[in-house]
């Protein structure tokens, strides 16, 4: 029984996916929040969104900031921005943010070209996927 309980924690290890520091380039762009899982489990999900994030990030330094899309397939924003740092630490990706009034850190759980996960200190797991806007043509 304890053999059985080995295998099956290191096949569990195995698949778990670690994320490259050469993926990191796959966070620039929109992307929209589809489902956020909470600490408990419980899960809200998100159909329409009216703010979009974007991310830019060069070497380890970038930005985030909140942006609206609309229909002609432009964006309208400010010139709020959350800069971030990546933090690479055991084998784990964390976005380090800190501003006047705070600092915190996700860990980037998932990436790939149409999605991104982060989980941040209070177990809450973000899940986006990669914005596609809606073009309205006459």
């Amino acid at each position: 029984m304890k053999k059985l309980l080995i295998i099956c924690s290191l096949v569990l290890i195995s698949c778990n996916s670690k994320i490259d520091k050469n993926q990191l380039h796959l966070l620039n762009g929109y992307w929209e929040i589809k489902e956020v899982t909470f600490k408990d489990g419980a899960k809200k999900e998100y159909s329409i969104n009216s703010t979009i994030d974007y991310i830019q990030l060069d070497s380890l330094k970038g930005f985030r900031k909140k942006v609206d899309p609309k229909f002609n397939g432009t964006f309208e924003t400010s010139n709020d921005a959350e800069p971030f740092v990546i933090r690479i630490s055991n084998d784990s990706v964390y976005m380090s943010y800190s501003n006047n009034a705070n600092i915190w850190e996700e860990v980037l759980t998932q990436l790939s070209k149409e999605s991104f996960s982060v989980k941040n200190n209070q177990g809450t797991t973000y899940h986006y996927n990669k914005f596609e806007p809606i073009n309205i043509t006459p």
